[in-house]
């Protein structure tokens, strides 16, 4: 056998190359496997996404965008069939697309773009982009467990704004069983990301109380002004509610580093 050159193992030895081919296995994995959980346009921009964290923020940040969209994906089948004769199911039967991908992901992969930036990862702005991308991944999670189980379980639904008893599904509606769901789905990611090493105990916390502030600035968003806005879709709410997510969070632990 040829001997393989210095040269291009340092090449093949890169995060970017490492990135790439672990994520073109999965992504062919996923094209063969008989279950879909994304379209095919969908698991071509997933493919760029994994590139993109796992270069930037190594094997961590990827498993933590892994989990969300493992969890994310199971709790949108939760009772399924009868959210489906009710009308209340996400289209393609929760099979996600582009526009689900980017909505989810997009804070978290230009959190991850700023640390790959970054000369010095491991200062202070690093640690903090990397607590926004898993807060903003936590408050997707905790909207999707929140509106998912709410819709399968939600015994009474009420409007955020008014208060007012409505169906479940209904746009910026909140229920007891979604919103303790949801919490629990933000604790679930922020306890694994703190598990695998990648944010501090502190942060826990942090991702938490900014996940449940994001997603009720996200129910009022849903109870008065999306889709009435021009260009104001459910995607881009999606964006608009993990920005919230990440912003509180970056501020939470600066405001925390600036104290300790």
């Amino acid at each position: 056998m040829p001997e393989v050159s210095p040269e291009l193992m340092s090449v093949l030895s890169t995060p970017w190359a490492v990135a790439i081919a672990v994520n073109s296995v999965l992504l062919g994995s996923a094209v063969i496997a008989p279950k879909k959980l994304l379209t095919p346009l969908g698991y071509a921009n997933a493919w760029v996404l994994g590139v993109l964290l796992w270069a930037s923020f190594g094997w961590r940040g990827f498993a933590v965008t892994m989990l969300y969209f493992l969890v994310g994906s199971a709790v949108t089948k939760v009772g399924l069939a009868e959210k489906e004769a009710a009308g209340i199911a996400e289209a393609r039967s929760g099979v996600r697309g582009p526009g689900n991908v980017w909505g989810s992901a997009l804070v978290a992969a230009l959190c991850a773009l700023g640390y790959a930036l970054l000369r010095s990862p491991a200062s202070v702005w690093g640690g903090l982009l990397v607590l926004g991308a898993v807060a903003s991944l936590a408050t997707k999670l905790s909207d999707t467990t929140a509106t998912e189980i709410g819709k399968a379980y939600g015994r009474r639904t009420f409007l955020i704004t008014t208060l007012q008893p409505v169906p479940r599904g209904t746009e910026g509606a909140v229920s007891l069983e979604g919103t303790l769901a949801g919490i629990l789905g933000s604790i679930v990611l922020a306890v694994f990301a703190w598990g695998i090493g990648f944010i501090p105990p502190l942060g826990v916390g942090i991702c938490i109380v900014a996940a449940f502030v994001a997603t009720t600035v996200e129910s009022l968003i849903g109870a008065t002004i999306e889709d009435k806005v021009p260009g104001l879709t459910h995607d881009v709410v999606n964006v608009i509610n993990t920005l919230i997510g990440a912003g509180v969070a970056m501020a939470l632990g600066r405001l925390a580093i600036s104290l300790l």
